[in-house]
């Protein structure tokens, strides 16, 4: 099982530790550096910067947007920092959920959310082929376009550039069963946003059949820390926000993920709570074993105990969030 470090996205501003972060995960061997968007600092760019800091690590969106760029953008993009890296791009994608899509980009979230991906990857994969010009007689991302104000002028185009890979590695951010399945059938990797190494069997019948080399990436918090407790509560403060604030209260991805891992009734109060605006009380209501299950917090001792687990089920690539250069260290050295 290979290490990945995962920066995330921004908050208020750049965060002044990520460079060295990143630095330092390339000298303890972490395998991959991975970075994320939602409504603020965008994937690529910091990824471009760390690019030009580095020299080995791999570069990996945790996830890209797809309603953020159309796919051929999307693509665009992978295959320019291809280049500049030296061939170091791992292209995650994610759909995200009707609020961000439709409260942020202002776009219509699909009705088939399964059919939009599957026309979102097609699309990239056409690009950086260069097999031959791109065309897509799509529901969702028709190449050329003819739709409603359509000149009739656009015509079928292959990239100017020619890609680095024309293999580039595509990795989708799936959650709900059937988008699971799809994500084992025509992408190169699955990155899980929660994953139990407990509870391992919940995807099994989907990755039963995935070619070799799929990549498994889930993310997980970890903290080297005396106190198990108060090294969950971040934990469980991005399980609130996540599960409460990322979504309607009648369609929220995340928190109908929460319920089938075995914990609907806590998913549905911190819900409520956070709707309400109670989010101290909806940060309480996280389950501690719920937060302990997708995450890596504690002492040394057992956070090795811990890992065996995770080393033990379908994982290749753990994506982790650290707070500081000692835990990035100390699983380097427990990972060895």
């Amino acid at each position: 099982m290979r290490l990945g470090l995962m920066l995330g996205y921004w908050g208020r501003g750049p965060d002044p530790r990520h460079l060295e972060l990143a630095r330092q995960a390339e000298r303890l061997g972490y395998h991959s550096v991975w970075t994320s968007e939602s409504w603020g600092s965008d994937a690529f760019t910091p990824l471009a910067w760390i690019a030009a800091h580095t020299e080995r690590i791999l570069l990996g969106t945790a996830v890209a947007q797809m309603a953020a760029r159309s796919p051929a953008a999307t693509a665009m993009q992978a295959l320019t920092l291809d280049h500049l890296s030296g061939g170091r791009m791992l292209l995650g994608l994610g759909l995200s959920g009707p609020q961000v899509v439709e409260g942020w980009y202002g776009r219509p979230f699909p009705e088939s959310p399964l059919t939009a991906t599957r026309e979102y990857v097609d699309v990239v994969r056409q690009v950086l082929r260069r097999q031959a010009p791109v065309t897509l007689d799509g529901r969702y991302h028709p190449l050329p376009y003819t739709g409603p104000g359509a000149t009739g002028l656009g015509k079928p185009l292959r990239s100017v550039t020619h890609p680095l890979r024309p293999d580039l590695p595509v990795l989708l951010g799936a959650e709900g069963p059937r988008n699971v399945a799809q994500t084992a059938r025509i992408a190169d990797g699955w990155l899980p946003l929660y994953w139990s190494p407990l509870n391992t069997g919940l995807h099994a019948a989907a990755l039963a059949g995935v070619a070799e080399g799929f990549m498994v990436a889930p993310l997980a918090q970890a903290r080297l820390c005396a106190d198990i407790a108060q090294g969950l509560r971040p934990v469980k403060t991005m399980l609130a926000f996540y599960i409460g604030g990322m979504g309607h209260a009648a369609r929220n991805f995340h928190a109908d993920l929460m319920a089938r891992m075995g914990f609907e009734v806590a998913a549905r109060r911190i819900q409520r709570l956070f709707a309400a605006g109670r989010r101290e009380e909806a940060v309480a209501a996280v389950p501690d074993a719920f937060a302990d299950e997708i995450s890596l917090v504690g002492p040394r001792g057992r956070i090795a105990e811990r890992l065996e687990l995770w080393r033990k089920g379908p994982v290749t690539d753990l994506l982790v969030t650290v707070p500081d250069e000692e835990t990035l260290r100390v699983l380097a050295e427990l990972n060895s």
